[in-house]
């Protein structure tokens, strides 16, 4: 399978072009999952970002806070967070509805640890990146772009 993204001028990316038919998803949740963030990783190198961590966890220590960060990511000096939800249906509501404002907060704390841990004095912005990956059909992907908590 040949991806490529068109990368638009506001930084986002339109859905990959698929050369072939893709292959049929992974079953397992957590497998496709991964998939996803393999698609998405592999897009965002396409279009010219660095990407600089994946599935990063902050260290352990009496505030660490808790969780994962999908992609981490550089491009022109910017750094990003993608946060990657993959679907295979429709069963579990668009992916980018496991993002909650709870999960959100999270991620933005999250990003604060990475910059922290990695010396970066801004802090990346968080964005969403939706994977609709039916049995059988090539994937189809949408970048909700940088969301805040507050």
């Amino acid at each position: 399978m040949v991806l490529s993204a068109v990368d638009r001028h506001d930084g986002s990316m339109t859905a990959p072009a698929v050369s072939s038919a893709a292959p049929d998803p992974p079953a397992a949740h957590i497998s496709t999952g991964r998939s996803g963030e393999d698609l998405i990783a592999d897009l965002l190198s396409r279009a010219g970002w660095h990407v600089l961590d994946r599935n990063w966890r902050a260290g352990p220590g009496r505030d660490a806070v808790r969780g994962e960060l999908d992609i981490v990511a550089e491009r022109a000096g910017t750094v990003t967070i993608f946060e990657v939800k993959t679907r295979t249906g429709s069963g579990f509501g668009h992916p980018a509805e496991a993002v909650g404002p709870e999960k959100l907060r999270r991620l933005h704390l999250l990003a604060r640890a990475w910059a922290w841990d990695h010396g970066h004095a801004e802090i990346p912005s968080v964005d969403v990146v939706s994977v609709h990956w039916p049995a059988g059909d090539a994937p189809r992907v949408e970048h909700l772009g940088s969301l805040s908590w507050h």
